[in-house]
């Protein structure tokens, strides 16, 4: 079975990734500084779950840092390294742009240098439905995408045009996943699924940005960590939507679905929408399907329940979880 390199290991979706591809019988070695971004104490229970595998390495190390990285580049010989690190969110990258760029690009740099430096020759790129905000829906992955509307996108695309350059030069086979609104259990708590289960359980008012219609096409991480490990198999360089694929939800039809599953009515607090916030997604993923094999499996109904299924079974300390 194969050894990879799996970054941003303690994240939401690597750690399913991870998980996912232990039980195929993989070796992983998973990195990931456990930044502060958001609360630390999700990331260290996500990895509780990982540490009890035998076939899983752990090391805390920052992909921005070239000589962290470079042991373990030396020690093991990796099948290939799924890059699913990143400093994620729009809005946040408006406020600190330059850790966008350190990270999600020279993060990615210095993976594709050591990948050429011994040999490795596929790469998994973590990227994002960000950016195709202004093209037409359904997005697909042809669409010109060079008019981002904010420093995270805009690091997302640097790295995805780094990883072709590599491709070009050095014959890394690269896979490109953009991701739509990944939701499900254990998820990121700056996302809008956990911050309207908690508020809503709480009794607190949601802070509804928009008048609600914005919509998403969500995707439940199940069907994600999937997708990513079927994008493994050898595609030269292409880009690739994981989404939903179906008609996207609007935030107030899906404040009615979690209002209904936790037996609560939400209070609703309306902000002001952001200049950066994309009105609609929604993911054309035929070409997924064409190259992967893969179709989401989970529909919003089933994802949403079993998500607040796991906030009920770890309340007490997901409460205490920073938003």
């Amino acid at each position: 079975m194969g050894t990879y390199l799996v970054t941003g290991a303690a994240g939401f979706i690597a750690s399913r990734t991870v998980e996912m591809l232990l039980d195929a019988g993989h070796r992983i070695v998973g990195v990931d500084n456990l930044n502060d971004y958001y609360d630390v104490r999700l990331k260290e229970h996500r990895l509780e779950r990982l540490r009890t595998r035998p076939e899983f390495e752990f090391v805390r190390a920052d992909i921005e840092q070239f000589p962290a990285l470079a042991p373990l580049f030396a020690r093991c010989r990796f099948d290939a390294v799924l890059n699913l690190a990143a400093r994620a969110g729009v809005r946040a990258s408006i406020e600190n742009p330059h850790v966008y760029l350190t990270t999600n690009t020279l993060g990615t740099l210095n993976l594709l240098e050591l990948m050429r430096r011994h040999g490795v020759a596929k790469l998994v790129l973590a990227s994002s439905s960000s950016l195709y905000a202004g093209q037409p829906l359904p997005f697909a992955e042809d669409l010109p995408v060079n008019t981002p509307l904010s420093p995270y996108a805009a690091s997302k695309k640097a790295a995805e045009l780094l990883a072709y350059s590599y491709h070009r030069l050095h014959r890394i086979d690269t896979t490109v996943l953009r991701y739509f609104t990944v939701y499900g259990p254990a998820s990121r708590p700056d996302m809008a699924v956990w911050r309207f289960i908690q508020w809503i359980d709480e009794g607190r008012p949601i802070e509804l940005f928009g008048d609600g219609t914005q919509a998403r096409d969500f995707t439940y991480v199940d069907d994600i960590a999937r997708g990513t490990i079927l994008a493994l198999a050898p595609l030269g360089y292409e880009i690739i939507n994981l989404g939903g694929g179906r008609n996207p939800l609007a935030l107030t039809a899906l404040i009615e679905k979690l209002e209904r599953l936790i037996g609560k009515k939400a209070a609703i607090e309306r902000r002001a929408i952001h200049t950066a916030d994309v009105k609609e997604t929604w993911a054309d993923i035929a070409k997924a399907g064409r190259l992967l094999g893969w179709q989401p499996g989970i529909d919003i109904d089933e994802g949403l329940l079993r998500t607040v299924a796991w906030h009920r079974e770890n309340n007490v300390w997901a409460r205490m979880v920073k938003l």
